[in-house]
């Protein structure tokens, strides 16, 4: 027996370590969106990365701060770069001169040069304080430079105005020029022979004018100046339309204040040519297009847009006369349509995505070159709230013939495509790399049956018969398409047909559940969570004034399948079904169902304390931070976290109680300056305390994630070095009971009703910290549909770009201290406590992939037990489904349905042949005795 107990109890420490998915699970269960944020419409642009190849690759630098390459045949990601850690960047830029094998990024006060095949840093150059205000290639000879040095030119916008050159192969600075005028530096842009310095001055009146400085390419200094009469044109930046970059486009550009006049300026030169808008027309943007190569023809086309038109002039310049003349005009649109400059050899390219077609003109004149109608694929329509916004483009002309076109268009509702002569080919749903806050939406089924069973319930007899009998007859309405897909699941089930894991657990398994998630910029995206992360629906609900309250609208999910998006501040709400996205009237009632075992609190933060009590009455409660602390984080228990059990069972066969209160809230005070920090859990209703514990030298500028469930907590930050310890990171787990002795419920042992239950006084509390070699971001708890799973903690790893699920028998606090297991803690699971926990590869859910940017992580029931749906966001997007007690309540893959079929049609069969042969037998015995 003892032999017995030990192999038993060993198998209990080993079964929990596999929790992780199976190798032919892996990437199957799980998928990930690796994402760059919205493409810049001027930091994106096709570009070879090799000088000798003819392919190109996609390039941009996101809103996010991410540099990316994407392949342009199937939309796949092939390198990519996060340029700023905060991405709060207020200025970047991206460039790449024409055959060269690097693409040069300025974000902020940084400057980096990359290689375009894969990314990888060939120098940099840091500014200090200084923001970088533009960032140009010269593409000027040398004498000692043979094709032309290509270097970078930075323009700075510090206390004193800076431009210098950095030399392409290195970074060096070959030289820089101060501006030390007061102005406001603005652009700069490059000739054959000139770099032109553009900056602000404010006349008296307010308005702004123009000044250009030439500098010397080869020394820097400054070798002439003229300024523009353009303050009464100008009242702010936004009226410039563009600068050019290049001799290819050696212009400024700018509107007055009413938008009736287009003027341009040929720079080197005082010349200003004015041409005037469209009277009549209400015109809401104008944006202006033209090539960056510096050998293409001087041409470009300006882009007007109103609410229901759009339409477009093209312009040639002579170089000669610095004069700027109209060519030709495209003809008036209705809707919304994104405009793109490219070029082949010296000729000009425009390209027009609208919502109905694709078509080419050159710029030389308005005849159409190629035309292709838009044809639809995957839902996609450049209508409404998916109309294009901008595009890049790259035409192959073959014979003087423009023989294809693919555009990389960015639609309004944040996704990014491709279109390939018409087609679309790929899409990427960029737009879901800001979202701001997610819920897992109730479906109609299962959890919608379940719900209609709960009306049942409630009902008298005759009213839940009626209601019966009309849920029956709503559920034929699938039973034709249900017989209809019968076949192909039978011949599937025996491996004779081709089968989708996931197809018939929609209403089975509950792996498909939507995550609805709202991002900031105003938008409610429903995803498919066991559907690859399909886009079911999307929707606007902000418009585009600034700010607006539906910016990042805060969500929860109602159990009868709707949406409720509360505004920034709480004071507005808004419905929607969570099948269609269609908004519905909002009457202001509450959830139609509770979980039973639902808080009855309210918490809030005010004045910087904590103040709560219950939900019908006002604040009773008051809990204020000591130390010169302030309120960190304050993380409640689960309001749906059910308990299988009300206890441990020990390894003697004893229970030790949990303190199950549902009422708990774990808050986390810390301060910057004596680099503390307290953890305090405490009772939310009476605002009595339960348990606190304070930390010095803690690093308050790396996050301190906290997470709770069931009774217990787990919490981890950063220390700083000390004289007693090295900087390091560490996970604490705490765990409540109701008494340190086992079949004792301590101060409940006197309770008869359980609603009488007082959970105010102090329970016992067991904690145990354990260092690890890395920062924890972000902590949450699995949850299963009963709660009878063990439970796995899923940590957020931002310098591994990774998620962990951490078995909860690892980091359990009754692991005995300085000494062995004894048989009965084996028992139990429970080993010898280490000081350091190491994270085992099968824990990381992510296997090989990098999930950049993850600061949220949430967690849903499925309906199989075993199973708990995991949801991370933040950058990226992932998901996965995780079993920290294996998949108990469902056959593996592995399982042979053919095998088990045949050997029961083989007893059948065998039954049916030998059946008249036994009874034969049993006659023939009868007639030998008599």
């Amino acid at each position: 027996m003892r032999i017995q107990s030990v192999l038993v109890a060993a198998a209990s420490l080993v079964l929990p370590n596999c929790q992780a998915v199976f190798v032919d699970d892996a990437f199957n269960v799980d998928w990930h969106l690796a994402l760059v944020g919205a493409p810049q419409e001027d930091t994106t642009f096709f570009h070879q990365p090799v000088a000798a190849s003819k392919a190109s690759l996609l390039y941009t630098l996101s809103d996010k701060a991410i540099l990316g390459a994407v392949n342009p045949k199937d939309g796949s990601l092939r390198w990519r770069q996060q340029l700023s850690p905060n991405n709060n960047s207020t200025s970047s830029f991206l460039r790449a001169a024409q055959d060269q094998a690097l693409v040069i990024s300025a974000v902020d006060g940084q400057v980096a040069a990359w290689s375009a095949a894969d990314g990888r840093q060939a120098w940099s150059f840091d500014l200090g304080d200084a923001k970088v205000k533009d960032l140009e290639i010269v593409e000027i000879p040398e004498a000692n430079e043979q094709g032309g040095s290509k270097d970078a030119i930075v323009l700075t916008g510090d206390s004193q105005p800076t431009v210098r050159r950095l030399a392409r192969q290195d970074g060096a600075v070959k030289w820089l020029f101060r501006d030390d005028s007061g102005d406001t530096p603005f652009q700069l842009s490059v000739s054959s022979t000139h770099i032109f310095y553009i900056s602000l001055h404010t006349s008296m009146l307010g308005g702004l004018k123009i000044k250009v400085a030439s500098l010397d390419p080869v020394t820097g200094h400054k070798m002439d100046q003229y300024t523009l009469s353009t303050e009464s044109d100008l009242a702010s930046t936004a009226d410039i339309l563009t600068v050019g970059a290049n001799s290819a486009s050696p212009i400024i550009a700018w509107t007055d204040k009413a938008r009736s006049t287009l003027k341009v300026n040929v720079i080197g030169s005082k010349a200003v040519s004015t041409f005037n808008v469209e009277v009549g027309q209400d015109v809401l943007s104008i944006s202006l297009h033209a090539p960056y190569h510096i050998n293409a023809r001087p041409h470009f086309l300006v882009h007007y847009e109103t609410r229901s038109q759009n339409w477009a002039e093209v312009y040639h310049v002579d170089l000669v006369k610095s004069t700027v003349s109209k060519a030709y005009s495209l003809p008036k649109l209705t809707g919304k349509a994104a405009f793109s400059a490219s070029t082949s050899d010296a000729n000009v390219y425009f390209t027009r995505i609208s919502n109905s077609e694709v078509t080419v003109v050159s710029s030389a004149s308005h005849g159409i070159l190629a035309r292709w109608p838009l044809k639809p694929a995957a839902g996609i329509t450049l209508q409404g709230d998916h109309a294009p916004v901008h595009a890049v483009s790259e035409v192959s002309v073959k014979s003087d013939t423009v023989s294809a076109v693919r555009s990389a268009v960015y639609l309004a509702s944040g996704d990014w495509i491709l279109i390939r002569d018409g087609t679309p080919v790929w899409e990427r749903p960029e737009a879901l790399s800001s979202i701001k806050s997610a819920v897992w939406a109730y479906l109609s089924a299962p959890e919608g049956l379940v719900h209609e069973l709960e009306i049942e319930g409630h009902s008298n007899p005759v009213q839940a018969y009626i209601h019966r009998v009309k849920r029956h007859i709503a559920a034929l309405e699938n039973l034709p398409a249900w017989l209809a897909a019968l076949p192909g699941r039978i011949a599937a089930s025996v491996g004779i047909g081709a089968h989708d894991a996931d197809a018939d657990s929609t209403d089975i398994f509950g792996f498909h559940k939507r995550i609805v998630c709202a991002t900031e910029s105003g938008r409610l995206i429903a995803l498919d969570a066991g559907g690859k992360g399909a886009t079911v629906w999307n929707v606007k609900i902000a418009n585009d004034a600034a700010p607006s309250p539906w910016q990042s609208p805060k969500l929860a999910a109602r159990p009868d399948g709707t949406i409720l998006a509360s505004s920034v501040d709480g004071s507005q709400h808004r419905l929607f079904n969570a099948s269609t996205g269609t908004e519905m009237t909002y009457t202001g009632s509450a959830l139609l169902s509770e979980p039973s075992h639902a808080a009855k609190f309210t918490y809030a933060l005010e004045d910087g304390k904590v103040v709560g009590g219950p939900i019908a009455e006002a604040a009773s409660w008051r809990f204020a931070p000591g130390n010169g602390e302030k309120v960190y984080s304050m993380t409640p228990r689960p309001i749906d976290d059910p308990v299988a059990s009300i206890g441990k069972v020990l390894g003697d066969r004893k229970v030790l109680y949990k303190y199950l209160n549902p009422n708990t809230l774990l808050i986390i005070t810390a301060s910057d300056t004596t680099m503390s920090a307290t953890i305090s859990v405490i009772d939310a209703l009476s605002g009595s305390v339960l348990y606190i514990a304070s930390h010095q030298g803690v690093d308050t500028t790396l996050p301190i994630a906290s997470a709770m469930s069931e009774n217990w907590f787990a919490y981890s930050f950063a220390s700083q070095p000390t004289a007693d310890s090295v900087k390091g990171y560490q996970l604490v787990v705490g765990e409540m009971f109701e008494s340190p002795f086992s079949n004792d419920r301590g101060p409940q042992s006197a309770i008869k009703n359980s609603s009488e239950v007082d959970y105010s006084y102090q329970p016992h509390v067991i904690a145990q910290s354990y260092r690890i070699r890395e920062p924890i971001s972000k902590l949450e708890v699995t949850q299963t549909r009963q709660g009878i799973t063990s439970r796995a903690l899923l940590a957020v790893l931002p310098e591994s770009n990774a998620v962990v699920g951490i078995p909860r028998h690892v980091i359990d606090p009754r692991r005995p201290v300085g000494r062995d297991a004894t048989k009965d803690e084996m028992m139990e699971g429970l080993m010898r406590y280490m000081p350091v926990l190491e994270f085992d590869p099968k824990w990381y859910l992510n296997h090989q992939r990098e999930v950049y940017g993850i600061d949220t992580i949430t967690t849903s029931p499925a309906v199989l037990e075993s199973t708990s749906l995991v949801f991370a966001y933040g950058l990226d997007v992932f998901s996965t489904r995780i079993s920290p007690s294996f998949s108990f309540d469902i056959l593996g893959k592995d399982f042979n349905k053919f095998q088990m079929l045949a050997t029961v049609a083989a007893l059948a069969v065998a039954t049916v042949v030998v059946a008249p042969l036994v009874k034969r037998k049993q006659i023939n015995t009868r007639w030998q005795f008599l």
